[in-house]
């Protein structure tokens, strides 16, 4: 008995590794062309934009904050970054790079201060910096989007290094830097510290008001370097570029193992989280299944995950 139990806690505990592994071995054997490397590496360059933005969303959960403005944050830096750099502009590609980084660490740092100092729900905060920021894309140029960039610029997201798309590169080199603050740094104990009881974080001498800006400010450059990594692949920054991302930013963290509540969660989970939406996502497109019905099954893995979360937590208590 104690065998079987033992059993079903490492299930309850890798769960997500192991839908990962089933669903991968379901998308291989029902679709032939799934195996080739040109559609594992099309699945890879297509799920990276979707981790660097769950990469910083995954800070934000673990304090128990959340963030709903990463999709416009990743809309409107690419689009104000961009702006610099078409084909005839005399301004260098870093240039435009530093202001994209920089438009998402400033809403990031409003965020931040807004939920820590301010002590408004983060709910309400990001959700209205996700409509001021969308707004201000449709704004910035009459809702045209910005095409003829610059080719050093799109080697960013449509050049490889080793026969590996760039992307990939900048998403794998995100999470490995964002596991190793979350594990091996102060800031990241503090971090899970300010999740867990952010008042018994307090006593024990954290700063736990700079911590949450912090983990904004991430989350903000993170929006950042994924929108400029996707205008760069599809060589136009777009105002709508960045609908829906933080959906599937929170999806993936939480079916990660990442609480909703704080205090729980990692990098790897994340990336597992991000590999199976990506997984799906890529499936689906190949059994030809209809949008719609893709949107339905991620909307019920979302709430499975959440469910499976709290349950787990309210037993760990």
């Amino acid at each position: 008995m104690k065998k079987k139990n033992k059993a079903v806690e490492l299930l309850v505990k890798y769960r997500v590794f192991v839908i990962f592994l089933a669903l991968f071995i379901i998308m291989a054997v029902s679709s032939d062309s799934f195996l080739t490397r040109s559609n594992i590496l099309n699945m890879l360059r297509q799920l990276s934009i979707n981790g660097i933005v769950a990469v910083g969303m995954t800070f934000v959960l673990i304090t128990g904050g959340i963030d709903l403005s990463v999709g416009s944050v990743l809309t409107f830096s690419a689009m104000v970054g961009c702006s610099f750099i078409q084909e005839g502009s005399p301004y260098p590609v870093v240039m435009a790079v530093a202001i994209s980084l920089a438009v998402g660490l400033g809403i990031g740092l409003l965020n931040g201060a807004l939920v820590a100092c301010g002590r408004v729900p983060a709910f309400i905060v990001t959700l209205g910096t996700q409509l001021a920021a969308s707004g201000a894309a449709l704004l910035f140029r009459n809702g045209s989007p910005i095409p003829g960039l610059k080719d050093s610029f799109n080697n960013i997201g449509a050049g490889s290094l080793f026969g590996i798309p760039m992307p990939i590169i900048i998403f794998f080199v995100i999470i490995l830097v964002g596991g190793f603050i979350l594990r091996k740094t102060s800031f990241g104990r503090h971090t899970y510290a300010v999740g867990g009881n952010a008042l018994a974080a307090r006593a024990c001498g954290i700063k736990d008001k700079s911590v949450t800006v912090w983990v904004y400010v991430i989350s903000g450059l993170c929006a950042a370097i994924a929108g400029i990594v996707l205008a760069a692949r599809v060589r136009t920054a777009t105002p709508l570029a960045g609908d829906g991302y933080e959906l599937d930013a929170i999806a993936a963290a939480v079916l990660g193992g990442t609480s909703l509540t704080g205090g729980i969660g990692n990098m790897w989970g994340t990336l597992a989280g991000v590999l199976i939406i990506g997984l799906l996502n890529n499936g689906m497109d190949m059994l030809n299944i209809q949008s719609y019905i893709q949107d339905i099954v991620q909307g019920v893995i979302i709430v499975a995950a959440v469910l499976i979360d709290v349950n787990t937590n309210r037993e760990s208590r």
